[in-house]
């Protein structure tokens, strides 16, 4: 009887075991749907672009009928239906109301030297905290950074930050400078504006590195809150803007001159790419044309292409082919005129009238830097922002 009796039980017990585990079972499932389900509607939230809350509304754009907008940043001048995005891949329309996707957004954070954004004649030596967000309004073929230029903010991995916690992680860094820059920040303007304006109350240097594809009224108000602006003049006729880039170089030299005209400081790029940009005709026009409308002292760099993005298949820029687009840019009379991705001594120095060295350079860095508030030992005056 005792034995029939604790058979009955074991049986019991292990059926209880079973039901049990078989009961946690369900309930585990339940609970990582229910978890998958709510992560995945935050996930949905996260990138809903309807809930306005997460948005701030974009500056210069002019509300049309039915709902369209148009955005009046750029030369594009899109013309967007409600829930349309721009160009930049980084502005739409949400019910007749134009937004900025990657308001506070930051895809690229890091501390650079300021040689390397390059501006040469920008408190050399200083370090530069340098911050990017998601899009760019030109398709540049042979673009760097196109893992975040070339995509929407939601395409890309970020980390938000206000502007006052930014001003205060570039100050904890012991940079001089805020650079706006890697993507193309006329794409994350109002970042850009409202981050500006706390840096420079905090003794900040704001200095921007763009292709200037922006039009005059957003760029000259960008011009009081900034100390200095790298523009990558790319080339230096419509058919190598349209091809290679998607844009046309009209509205960029109207950005140069408007640079040049509010007395900011300005340096130019030109990214010397074999067969498309190189030839000396252009070179020549380039440097010509900045002479007469920019005068002499806008330092220039010629650069070196390497392989990227489309541009696989073209081979890196030959050495003798910067050296000779600085050849010319000196003969036509441009004063301060380097190279860059190369290693060119000359190319790196800034010279002073006499000669003499005025800063010695290697790569990124300066190896020594003989002015004193700008001015070489014989006194002639260097022009840059130095302090």
């Amino acid at each position: 009887m005792r034995e029939k009796i604790s058979v009955k039980f074991l049986k019991s017990f292990v059926f209880l075991i079973f039901f049990f585990a078989f009961v946690s079972g369900i309930i585990g499932k339940v609970k990582d749907l229910y978890c998958a389900d709510k992560n995945k509607k935050e996930d949905d939230k996260k990138h809903d672009y309807s809930n306005k809350k997460i948005l701030k509304e974009a500056m210069y754009y002019e509300k049309l009928k039915d709902k369209k907008v148009k955005c009046n940043l750029c030369p594009r001048s899109c013309v967007l239906s409600d829930g349309q995005t721009g160009f930049c891949r980084a502005r739409q329309n949400i019910g007749g109301t134009l937004y900025t996707l990657n308001y506070g957004r930051v895809v690229a954070m890091n501390v650079d030297p300021i040689e390397k954004k390059p501006f040469f004649h920008v408190l050399p030596g200083s370090k530069s905290f340098s911050i990017a967000c998601a899009g760019c309004n030109l398709r540049c073929k042979y673009c760097q950074n196109w893992q975040i230029s070339q995509r929407s903010p939601d395409e890309t991995e970020y980390e938000e930050y206000s502007p006052e916690k930014l001003v205060e992680l570039a100050l904890k860094s012991g940079s001089k400078s805020i650079a706006y820059t890697y993507s193309e920040p006329v794409v994350f303007y109002e970042y850009m504006i409202d981050t500006a304006k706390i840096a420079r109350s905090k003794g900040l240097k704001n200095i921007v590195v763009t292709a200037g594809f922006i039009n005059k009224e957003p760029l000259e108000n960008l011009l009081k809150y900034i100390d200095a602006i790298k523009v990558d003049l790319k080339g230096f006729n419509k058919n190598f803007y349209l091809k290679y880039t998607s844009g046309g170089i009209e509205p960029i030299l109207e950005s140069l001159r408007t640079i040049k005209k509010s007395g900011k400081w300005l340096e130019i790029v030109n990214l010397v790419i074999p067969g498309a940009n190189d030839n000396e005709e252009d070179i020549k026009g380039l440097c010509n044309w900045i002479k007469e409308n920019l005068g002499t002292d806008v330092p220039v760099h010629f650069t070196r292409f390497y392989p990227n993005y489309k541009m696989m298949d073209t081979p890196p820029t030959p050495l003798e082919t910067l050296v000779k687009a600085r050849d010319i840019a000196k003969k036509i009379g441009l004063k301060y005129v380097y190279t860059g991705n190369i290693n060119y001594s000359e190319g790196e120095t800034t010279y002073c009238k006499d000669g003499s060295i005025a800063i010695e350079r290697k790569g990124f860095f300066v190896i020594k830097n003989n002015l004193k508030d700008g001015r070489c030992p014989s006194g002639d005056k260097i022009p840059g922002v130095w302090k």
